[in-house]
């Protein structure tokens, strides 16, 4: 099992900046491909970022590329996404996520074994 916990959620203005993190505890979270995805009311769940295990390979949704950057960090079993010039149409509920596919960069949710609780970013304008 591995468990899942965001933060770094919040109000932003337009044009500001967000860090999310997810904290990683259970099994080796070094071992796990990583992934970001949101939500918005009333839209699926959609693919955001994703990283494998050593951080030597990420994959982002076309539209975010250039402003949202995902990391790692093995040694705090800690996922980042950093969002710089966010936008209304950003406001969604952040999730990450987690797949022992380790060498992989999956986008779709069935490929993610282990969800995050989510956390909120609401970008006003």
């Amino acid at each position: 099992q591995v468990q899942l916990v965001e933060s770094g959620g919040g109000l932003v203005q337009a044009g500001g900046s967000l860090r999310l993190s997810c904290a990683a505890s259970g099994r080796t979270f070094s071992g796990y491909a990583m992934g970001w995805f949101r939500q918005a009311p009333g839209k699926e769940r959609e693919f955001v970022a994703s990283i494998t295990w050593s951080g030597g390979s990420t994959y982002y949704a076309g539209p975010l590329k250039g402003r949202f950057t995902i990391s790692r960090d093995n040694a705090k079993n800690t996922v980042y996404l950093q969002m710089n010039s966010l936008k209304p149409e950003d406001t969604a509920v952040y999730y990450c996520a987690a797949t022992p596919k380790g060498y992989m960069t999956p986008i779709t949710p069935p490929w993610y074994d282990y969800w995050g609780q989510g956390t909120q970013v609401t970008v006003s304008s």
